[in-house]
């Protein structure tokens, strides 16, 4: 992992309004790295990242939303190794849609050693931490004897 993070943020509708306190408080640090998003989230996110912002407006990567197929992508793009930290802010007091694509995703990031926060207080230990700012050497299990046995 670099110090330019790859950081998704998530968030369920119920869960936008907390993400995006979080996302307030701490915008400066958020602007230093790429961003990605799924659904309408993205675009909540990106217009508070450069909300009352001196510079260039920051571009936030807006993949679908999640019952269309935005966890999905985001799932791709943690195997393809493009995602080092997940913020995921999700209902726990609603039955989603696409619950099945929620545990997929989760199951990816645990899989691919991706560092996932599912609330403020993770999210808020995760954004404070001293290696947040450092290069990181993140240990993924070999799957090679998997990938290649015997079928």
């Amino acid at each position: 992992m670099k110090t330019l993070k790859r950081i998704a943020l998530v968030a369920h509708d119920n869960r936008k309004k907390d993400l995006l306190e979080w996302v307030t408080f701490n915008k400066m640090k958020l602007r230093k790295h790429l961003i990605t998003c799924t659904g309408t989230t993205g675009k909540l996110v990106e217009d508070e990242l450069n909300r009352n912002v001196n510079g260039h407006p920051l571009d936030v990567h807006r993949l679908l939303s999640g019952p269309l197929g935005g966890d999905q992508q985001l799932g791709a793009l943690i195997a393809e190794g493009k995602i080092d930290i997940v913020i995921f802010f999700w209902d726990p007091m609603a039955a989603q849609p696409h619950d099945v694509d929620v545990k997929a995703l989760l199951r990816l990031t645990v899989l691919y050693n991706v560092v996932t926060a599912m609330n403020r207080t993770t999210a808020d230990f995760v954004i404070t931490s001293p290696i947040f700012h450092e290069e990181y050497d993140i240990k993924v299990k070999d799957y090679s004897e998997y990938l290649n046995r015997k079928i």
